[in-house]
């Protein structure tokens, strides 16, 4: 997914940051103040909340990166 593009999304939710995270159930784009994880599938967010599963960000490791930053 390009990097560019994944600044500009936010949280459908909150509209809050997203962070990205990599882990055995693949790509996600987390939101913490929601504690929700948005699946990355073919290269595509999935940013429908219907789609999203509950996320605890103490039970994961930490996201790669925060969306937004350098």
């Amino acid at each position: 997914m390009d990097t560019r593009l994944l600044q500009l999304l936010v949280c459908p939710v909150c509209k809050g940051p997203l962070a990205d995270l990599r882990s055995e159930v693949g790509q996600e784009l987390t939101c913490h103040a929601d504690r929700l994880a948005f699946p990355v599938r073919d290269g595509i967010p999935l940013m429908l909340e219907s789609e999203a599963r509950s996320w605890d960000p103490e039970a994961e490791p930490p996201p790669a990166f925060k969306l937004g930053e350098p």
